[in-house]
């Protein structure tokens, strides 16, 4: 049988007893994969990630070695939840890599899409290589892959792959949520026990903030970038959009306009609201956000982020717009 399908027979898990017994049959099935070895997992703090490291840990502790590598374009707080679930409060083995200057140095200057993109997913992998190179005996590479990832691509999972591994560092994979798909993984991950924050994360690009912070990424720019998205957060949390909006985020342009503030004229960025709805992320249509609320979060953004001083709400569904601005 392909260990890459998923059998017919396998009930959704949509119940924290259904999910139990999932998490069960894993734990087991890890311990037999991995017996006394160490397996090496990079934890982006995504959905898939987070919940494979909490499996892991519940069946077999340390030896599981997490690299947690922040480029510098993570949301807000995002980094420090990592640390605070995994290291403080699971008691994970967990490398953090605070690789921020590195990642933003290579970029300087550079505006291009697709060569941002490159530059960050090359990156990580030679400092993810750096880490994994420095410990010993590392005989697993687990990795959060999910069953669409394998149906996208037919079992050939390059952009999920760490890749770029030394040709030396063979590993065999442990991949325990393979057959899962999203909605199972989110309803595993509240039964290990993860904070929903973490658990209903949205989807987010591994070159993250990079690719909203359009054109040649700047510091001040990125900074301002991250403080607006973490207000529109808080708003559609607060407000019970998050329940409803599959992803929603800011971008911020590579332009600015004249403002006012303090009644001096006061140049500043724009930043765009993009609120979208998809079942497959195919297609996406826009969601229409009461303007009251639309009101109240321009107000907050433009108060409390410097460098911002217009908000834009992002009309255009998918086809004829992306998801992502880049």
């Amino acid at each position: 049988m392909d260990s890459n399908k998923r059998p017919e027979s396998m009930a959704r898990i949509t119940t924290p007893e259904l999910a139990e017994a999932f998490i069960a049959e894993q734990i087991a099935a890890v311990k037999a994969q991995v017996g006394d070895k160490k397996v090496l997992l990079a934890l982006s703090g995504g959905v898939d990630s987070s919940v494979v490291a909490a499996l892991l840990i519940k069946a077999i502790g340390k030896q599981l070695v997490c690299v947690h590598v922040n480029h510098g374009l993570m949301r807000k707080g995002e980094s420090e939840q990592v640390i605070e679930v995994f290291r403080n409060q699971l008691d994970a083995n967990l490398i953090y890599i605070d690789a921020t200057d590195r990642f933003l140095d290579l970029l300087k200057d550079v505006a291009e899409p697709e060569k941002k993109r490159k530059i960050i997913g090359g990156e990580f992998i030679k400092v993810f290589d750096e880490e994994a190179s420095k410990l010993e005996g590392i005989s697993f590479l687990a990795q959060g892959t999910i069953y669409p990832d394998i149906l996208e691509s037919d079992g050939v999972k390059a952009h999920h792959n760490v890749g770029g591994l030394p040709e030396d560092m063979q590993f065999e994979l442990v991949e325990p949520v393979k057959l899962l798909y999203k909605d199972e993984v989110r309803v595993v991950g509240k039964a290990l026990g993860l904070p929903a924050s973490m658990v209903d994360r949205q989807p987010f690009p591994g070159p993250g903030l990079g690719v909203r912070c359009l054109g040649a990424i700047t510091r001040d720019r990125l900074n301002a970038l991250r403080e607006a998205d973490a207000i529109l957060r808080e708003e559609f949390e607060k407000n019970g959009l998050n329940q409803t909006v599959w992803q929603y985020f800011i971008a911020v342009p590579d332009m600015k306009s004249v403002g006012v503030k303090d009644d001096k004229r006061y140049e500043g960025w724009p930043a765009i609201i993009r609120a979208v709805n998809t079942t497959d992320a195919m297609s996406a249509t826009i969601e229409e956000i009461p303007y009251a609320l639309l009101h109240h979060i321009t107000a907050r953004i433009t108060a409390e982020v410097e460098g911002i001083n217009r908000v834009l709400y992002d009309l255009t569904p998918k086809p004829i717009g992306t998801i992502e601005w880049e």
